[in-house]
């Protein structure tokens, strides 16, 4: 006989499950007193919130399954902003929440949330398990539904007598999933993959433009191949960084709100947008009359409900992104494309309009991003918080593989960053993992500092300290007349509150101490916070404001002829 946690646990073994993020509570203790033994490493984090990130940043630091854990009621509600995190972006995440017995289910008892409720609208599914005979069956489900089709996740509320009630093994349901209507659709429609090939071939000035959902669907590679066959220069959305290394001539950088000059007037001026997971964000796509007015436009996603969502597509295909850019790349035909002289045109634009950096002395953060690419050599992985912080990270540093970036996108989750960096440095213990933050976003869960120092996680914090929350301001300044109402921030001594948890750190408030101070933060044993005093009213340009066009850009360069000069 076994009991519902038992066969929990057993469950989560079975599907490969190594690591939970959790926070213990009287309604999963059951579950925690079968931890005690098992064979599952379980890490404490000192809030429930973080342990959603925490499982976020596993989930895509690996490609596998995040989980996380935490009890009814308050526990549970904690998660939420993290389950709709790792929704917004797709990310492969089951949540396991305690609840109160079944018998009291609806009386407002202790602890009481219906999570199932709270939660619907931010996951892909989620489960309340009233029968032991069905919780094996579930685990699996749920596992299946995350981590395929477009990923997303996935809750499973466990009632506490289910927990605790005894049954033979034997007696469980089938563990074989039923999942009736969920056929994911992953290779696309032979017709409309001949149509796009007609099209790319007719085309004089193509732009792709890529998403998370290449790197979701580990098609990186293929897209690398697709573009160099048709030589067709590469954009990608923020989630989308890393798909191509940054420093292949055919890449354009990040586009839209804060990407590249080269980028924005690439897609403002081609006749053809090859959109592969992505889904027109209006970060993206600001004004959406003005982006890419001129073009016929090709859709590549998994999700059938993102095609035509937000902008009309001329041929919609449904698939898996590596599967369908296999296929055009086998019927293609290399030596028709047309893209020479545009990709010529790309080019001026980029050697004309580059990002900017401002040499004068002063620390600044996109000195810090690159020096620290530049150390890492473009390897390791970058985790953000939200906020000015990400768009200097996501624009300086040069990522040159998939699963290197991680942020929140869609949710702009501030808190996000520090537990995040804690859960991709367990799913890839080799690699250097490095939280870039701002000094706002550090401290809205600042607590996970208890979490590194307990298990000596070696996450190398970078805090890009400005004492405002910076990109607030920022608007600010630019639409509200510098009326800087609310985002000015007191000084704070984190190195001090790091120390305070036997963490080593240092202030640092020169331009010429950055190399240094970097380079002993990475070697290092162990975490280590960097408290960078950048300059306090920097802005992160280019920008195009909401609302407008994408080449209706702030802070671009002098020149307004889109880089014929």
């Amino acid at each position: 006989m076994k009991t519902g946690a038992g066969i929990l646990i057993d469950s989560l073994k079975e599907l490969g499950v190594e690591i939970i993020f959790g926070y213990p509570g009287g309604a999963v203790l059951p579950i925690y007193d079968e931890l005690y033994e098992a064979d599952i490493k379980h890490i404490l984090v000192r809030h429930e919130q973080a342990a959603v990130h925490a499982a976020d940043g596993y989930a895509r630091a690996s490609g596998r399954v995040g989980v996380c854990l935490s009890t009814s009621g308050p526990g549970a509600c904690n998660l939420v902003s993290g389950i709709a995190t790792a929704n917004m972006d797709s990310v492969p995440v089951v949540a396991l929440t305690g609840q109160v017995p079944t018998e009291m289910l609806g009386n407002d008892a202790f602890q009481e949330s219906d999570i199932t409720g709270i939660t619907m609208p931010v996951t892909k599914h989620n489960f309340l398990v009233k029968d032991v005979k069905e919780l094996k069956r579930t685990v699996k489900e749920a596992f299946l539904i995350a981590g395929t089709g477009r990923k997303g996740p996935v809750l499973i509320d466990l009632p506490k007598d289910v927990l605790t009630e005894k049954i033979n093994p034997e007696d469980l349901y089938s563990d074989v999933p039923d999942l009736k209507g969920y056929k994911p659709t992953y290779k696309g429609h032979p017709n409309q993959i001949k149509k796009a090939l007609d099209l790319i071939n007719e085309s004089k000035k193509p732009v792709i433009y890529a998403g998370g959902g290449v790197i979701a669907a580990g098609a990186s590679g293929e897209l690398v191949r697709f573009a160099e066959m048709f030589e067709i220069p590469v954009t990608t959305t923020m989630m989308g960084l890393g798909a191509i290394p940054a420093k292949h001539p055919l890449n354009l950088g990040m586009l839209g709100m804060h990407g590249t000059e080269y980028a924005n007037y690439a897609i403002t001026e081609c006749d053809l947008l090859i959109a592969i997971g992505a889904r027109f964000d209006d970060r993206v796509t600001g004004k959406i009359e003005h982006f890419a007015p001129d073009a016929n436009i090709i859709h590549i996603d998994i999700d059938p409900a993102e095609i035509g969502k937000n902008i009309a597509v001329n041929i919609p295909i449904v698939g898996d992104a590596g599967q369908i850019l296999a296929d055009m790349i086998e019927r293609g035909k290399p030596g028709e494309q047309k893209g020479t002289e545009w990709t010529k045109q790309v080019h001026k634009w980029r050697e004309n309009h580059p990002l900017k950096i401002i040499d004068d002395g002063k620390l600044h953060p996109q000195s810090v991003i690159r020096k620290l690419s530049e150390i890492l050599n473009g390897e390791g992985i970058i985790v953000s918080e939200v906020g000015q912080n990400q768009m200097w990270a996501a624009q300086h540093y040069s990522f040159k593989n998939p699963r290197q970036w991680i942020s929140s996108g869609g949710l702009g989750m501030m808190g996000f960053g520090f537990p995040a960096a804690i859960g991709a440095q367990y799913a890839r213990p080799n690699e250097h993992v490095v939280l870039i933050a701002g000094d706002g976003s550090f401290q809205m869960n600042i607590q996970e500092l208890g979490t590194v120092a307990q298990y000596r996680i070696p996450v190398k914090m970078v805090i890009l300290n400005n004492m405002y929350l910076g990109m607030v301001r920022q608007w600010q300044e630019l639409f509200y007349e510098k009326r800087y109402s609310y985002t000015d921030l007191p000084e704070v001594d984190f190195v001090g509150i790091a120390r305070a948890y036997g963490i080593p750190g240092r202030k640092v408030e020169s331009a010429d101490d950055i190399e240094e101070s970097l380079r002993k933060a990475i070697e290092t044993d162990g975490p280590y916070l960097l408290d960078f005093r950048i300059e306090r009213e920097e802005n992160v340009f280019p920008m195009v404001p909401a609302g407008a066009g994408i080449s209706e850009m702030i802070g671009k360069h002098e020149t307004d002829d889109k880089g014929d000069d």
